[in-house]
């Protein structure tokens, strides 16, 4: 059964830094594209970061280009965001999630972490 455990949000000021982690198992995690996703109240789920099974490749949301970093370790099977130059409009819930291609669609993934709150203040 897989298992995808956020963990590393909090409550940090607008200019700061965070680091989330997500802690894979149940399944060859090398085989998985992982991502980053994010929802903050009242609004979809949208697309943060992507990282391929293959080659490591990373995709970024418009938003968060330049600011955040994808990375992964095979070994541990661990997916790692960090996120720098946080601003208010970073608030929402962020999940990791396990799937399949590219990764930046919705419909990539069919394992979810629980997810992890991170807020911004300004």
């Amino acid at each position: 059964q897989v298992q995808l455990v956020e963990s590393g949000g909090g409550l940090v000021q607008a200019g700061g830094s965070l680091r989330l982690s997500c802690a894979a198992s149940g399944r060859i995690f090398s085989n998985y594209a992982m991502g980053w996703f994010r929802q903050a109240p009242g609004k979809e789920r949208e697309f943060v970061a992507s990282i391929t099974w293959s080659d490591s490749r990373t995709y970024y949301g418009d938003s968060v280009k330049g600011r955040f970093t994808i990375s992964r370790d095979n070994a541990k099977n661990m997916v790692y965001l960090q996120m720098n130059s946080l601003k208010s409009e970073d608030t929402a819930i962020y999940y990791c999630g396990q799937g399949y291609g590219l990764g930046y669609n919705l419909r990539d993934y069919d394992a979810w972490g629980q997810g992890t709150q991170v807020t911004v203040s300004s």
